[in-house]
């Protein structure tokens, strides 16, 4: 297939995941529930996506619980995120050095 029928296709799920809640829900949402949901959707999907490749990202579960375990010690005493990033990669580099 050629590459501009993939972008094409690409467009059209782009363009109909955003026009349908336009589309669907004419009315303001009033129920609290259904807000709180709309609401912490989006953190649980990125949690979804990222926390999975972070443990496998350096191909040994080990070395990479160990980077993270780093990440949010660091994160926890409000370092900047370029050191906690760095200190992460570092940690499990060394990690798996060692290991």
């Amino acid at each position: 297939m050629s590459i501009v029928i993939y972008i094409a296709v690409m467009a059209g799920v782009t363009y109909l995941i955003r026009m349908l809640p336009f589309t669907l829900f004419r009315k303001e949402i009033r129920s609290p529930f259904i807000k709180s949901i709309l609401f912490y959707l989006p953190y649980a999907v990125l949690t979804a996506m990222t926390v999975p490749a972070i443990f496998y990202s350096t191909g040994n579960v080990l070395t990479a619980a160990i980077g993270t375990a780093v990440a949010l010690i660091l994160a926890y005493f409000d370092l900047p995120l370029i050191a906690v990033a760095l200190a992460a990669a570092a940690s499990a580099f060394i990690a798996g050095i060692i290991i």
